[in-house]
């Protein structure tokens, strides 16, 4: 029956008897045991700040934060083994749209990671990030920063990530009359919201120019992706449980950030007070 069993799977009988030979199963005792040590610091990494990992992640995490290095193939086991699975984001709906319809279009990277070209009011960079407050509930906030000063010059605050809220923090920045340099220009991400031709009609009314990262490189807008970090760092909107309390945290945080947070690379002045400087010596 071995014999049969063992030509119907096409193993070995030596190879079957020395599966169950008490060296083999102590052998996998110990991997077993082994393997349990390395998912416990695998999900050190894979939960590191609340946030969940892929397997590049994470061996970047272990190497960045715990000083630990594994290879990816060695997690990528780990992870298939005990199950530890990366949530993957579902396909944006307005980008789907916009292959569709074909009239988004993007533009050129104009900026090239220049963020500081000794002019405040030149370079604006401009994203959206979300916000998590309540009990899962989710708002939106869109801003328009000056690469130079840091300063946050217009926002938008949502509970909708639809393209109204990239319209109207252009409208704000708009409204409130600040004079921008010659020759300024807005840059983002290739998101659906800034190659919408809505937006690029507007940005063009309003007498500037327009920049847009590289596919999927966060770098290209990186003092932009910096604040946001910094925000959600200090802020705190796990007591808000409406939309009105979120804005409230916003504008004062922005309040906060812009006229009081010393900057250690704007001469330790606030993005205001740097602004300021900047204006008086043009």
């Amino acid at each position: 029956m071995v014999s049969y069993l063992c030509e119907l799977v096409g193993v070995s009988r030596s190879g079957y008897y020395r599966y169950f030979s008490e060296e083999a199963q102590l052998n996998r005792q110990a991997r077993d045991e082994a393997d349990e040590k390395v998912k416990k610091i695998i999900l050190k990494a894979y939960n590191f700040r609340r946030r969940k990992k892929g397997a590049r992640q994470i061996k970047m995490t272990l190497e960045n934060q715990y000083q630990i290095t594994y290879n990816l193939k060695r997690i990528r086991r780990i992870m298939k083994k005990f199950q530890i699975i990366c949530p993957i984001r579902k396909a944006n709906p307005y980008r789907r749209m916009a292959k569709a319809t074909k009239e988004h279009r993007t533009l050129p990277n104009l900026l090239n990671r220049e963020f500081k070209q000794g002019t405040a009011r030149k370079v604006l960079l401009t994203d959206i990030t979300y916000l998590s407050y309540g009990k899962g509930k989710r708002a939106y906030l869109s801003t328009i920063k000056d690469a130079e000063t840091n300063e946050i010059l217009a926002y938008e605050t949502s509970d909708k990530i639809t393209l109204d809220i990239a319209l109207n923090t252009l409208k704000k920045l708009k409204k409130t009359g600040i004079k921008l340099a010659e020759g300024a220009f807005i840059h983002s991400d290739q998101g659906f919201h800034y190659t919408n031709p809505q937006f690029q009609k507007m940005v063009k009314k309003m007498g500037l120019g327009q920049s847009m990262s590289r596919r999927g490189n966060c770098w290209d807008n990186a003092p932009q992706e910096s604040f946001f970090g910094h925000f959600k760092d200090e802020t705190d909107f796990k007591t808000c449980e409406s939309l009105e309390e979120v804005k409230r945290e916003v504008q004062s945080y922005m309040t906060y950030y812009n006229h009081y947070r010393g900057q250690w690379n704007l001469k330790k002045m606030t993005p205001a007070q740097y602004s300021h400087h900047l204006l008086q010596v043009a």
